[in-house]
C-alpha cells in the first residue's frame, strides 16, 4: 500500500522486531522505524530487513511518534507496534473504516464489541477506562481505548497539530489536539496480541500522573 507508512517505535526490540518485519512483508507497506542511534543491538537485528531508518535527535515514545510524522511523505500513516502486539491484517479495514467515514483519525480499541486483548491487564484496562472517560466527558472524544496507540491518520492533518509531548502523555495529546481543531475521529474494534518479548514499556503510575498532567493542562488552554 503505497499511500500508507507505519511509524514503528522500536526502543530495545531487537527480540521482536525482526519478527514483525517478516509479517510485514506480505502487505507491502512503507516502514519507518524510530530509535535511537545508540541502541546499537536492535539496529543490528533488522539490518537484513529493507526498512527506512529514523534516529530519534531526543528520546522518549512521544518524540518517537513526533519524528515519524515529520518524516512521512505519504497520505496516511499508522502508528504500529514494534512488540508484536498489534495485527496488521487489520490495517486495512481500519483505512477502509476511515475513508468511508470520512474520517481524519481512526483509533483500533480493544473496548468495542468484538474486540478485546491477550496482553491486556486488570491495572492497564482501569487505566484506560479512567483516562477514556476523561477523554469523553472533558474533550467530547469517541474514543472508547484512548491509551491504545494503533491509530491510523491523515499524515497532512497530523503535521497541523504540532504535537509536542515526548512522553507516553503523547496519546492524549493527539486525539485532544484533534479534536480541538474540529478534525474528524472515529473507533473501530481490534484484538490485541501477546507481545512476543518484553515488557511493558509504560510505567502505570509514573506515565498514568504525566498522562493526567498533560490532560489538565490541554482543558485549561
Amino acid at each position: 500500500m503505497k499511500n500508507l507508512t507505519l511509524i514503528i517505535p522500536a526502543k530495545n526490540e531487537s527480540e521482536s522486531l525482526p519478527t514483525v518485519l517478516s509479517e510485514l512483508k506480505k502487505f507491502n507497506y512503507n516502514v519507518n522505524i524510530v530509535l535511537h542511534s545508540s541502541d546499537t543491538k536492535t539496529i543490528q537485528s533488522i539490518e537484513n530487513h529493507k526498512v527506512n531508518i529514523i534516529y530519534q535527535k531526543n528520546l522518549g515514545y512521544g518524540d518517537a511518534i513526533i519524528e515519524g510524522i515529520n518524516n512521512c511523505h505519504t497520505e496516511y500513516f499508522c502508528i504500529f507496534n514494534a512488540d508484536g502486539s498489534f495485527n496488521p491484517s487489520e490495517i486495512n479495514n481500519m483505512l477502509k473504516s476511515m475513508q468511508i467515514r470520512q474520517l481524519d483519525f481512526i483509533f483500533a480499541s480493544r473496548y468495542e464489541a468484538n474486540a478485546g486483548s491477550d496482553d491486556d491487564t486488570i491495572i492497564t484496562l482501569i487505566g484506560n477506562f479512567i483516562f477514556s472517560y476523561i477523554g469523553k466527558i472533558f474533550f467530547k472524544l469517541n474514543i472508547s481505548d484512548i491509551l491504545y496507540t494503533y491509530l491510523i491518520g491523515k499524515t497532512d492533518q497530523a503535521k497541523k497539530l504540532n504535537l509536542s509531548q515526548k512522553d507516553f502523555s503523547l496519546c492524549v495529546e493527539l486525539p485532544i489536539k484533534a479534536k480541538k481543531n474540529m478534525m474528524k475521529l472515529g473507533c473501530i474494534n481490534a484484538f490485541e496480541r501477546k507481545r512476543i518479548a518484553g515488557k511493558k514499556k509504560v510505567n502505570a503510575f509514573r506515565d498514568g500522573f504525566l498522562i493526567l498532567n498533560h490532560m489538565i493542562k490541554l482543558f485549561f488552554k
